[in-house]
């Protein structure tokens, strides 16, 4: 499904990630960075060891990156030029500012892009998986996020890319009240 918002193209598809030739893809990583489960592990290693290395000298610098931040690294041996880092909320019921940080783990990552001359992006379902974020809720967080950004900033495309047809189904429904 794509619709245009502005000049930007929003685009939903069921794919892997890994395999986008976007200027960058997002991780939905752990605090850590060092890799995990789920999409963080799949970029992993597809990445390479390089991302690990250039992932390592961020927590070097900075330390753990926190939830709802953002941080960059190359694409390793990925189509895409980086990968975009962004550790998204545990859903505990809705009380922890679940929301909140989801809004910035997608609103971070979309100005790393725009600070680093990033023209598109993919996107997964940041915090769907393992953390239990509730996916229709997640979904209408992730879609107005980024529609709020590119009413603002020009991005040629901003693709999200969901694992499972269920999933799409999602955000597709979604995007139509967006």
């Amino acid at each position: 499904m794509e619709k245009m918002i502005g000049k930007t193209r929003l685009n939903l598809i069921q794919g892997d990630i890994t395999l986008q030739e976007t200027g960058a893809i997002v991780n939905a990583a752990n605090t850590g960075l060092l890799g995990g489960g789920g999409v963080d592990g799949a970029i992993h290693r597809a990445g390479g060891p390089e991302i690990r290395e250039e992932c390592k000298k961020i927590r070097a610098k900075q330390g753990k990156c926190p939830t709802g931040e953002a941080v960059i690294t190359t694409g390793g041996n990925m189509a895409t030029g980086h990968v975009i880092h962004t550790p998204g909320p545990v859903w505990h019921g809705g009380n922890r500012n679940e929301e909140q940080l989801l809004r910035n783990s997608y609103y971070n990552c979309l100005n790393l892009a725009k600070e680093n001359g990033i023209k598109s992006i993919s996107f997964p379902s940041i915090s769907t998986g393992v953390y239990r974020f509730p996916i229709d809720k997640a979904a209408r967080i992730a879609l107005t996020t980024v529609k709020e950004f590119i009413q603002e900033h020009k991005l040629e495309e901003v693709r999200f890319v969901l694992f499972s047809e269920k999933d799409l189904k999602v955000y597709e429904e979604v995007l139509k009240d967006c």
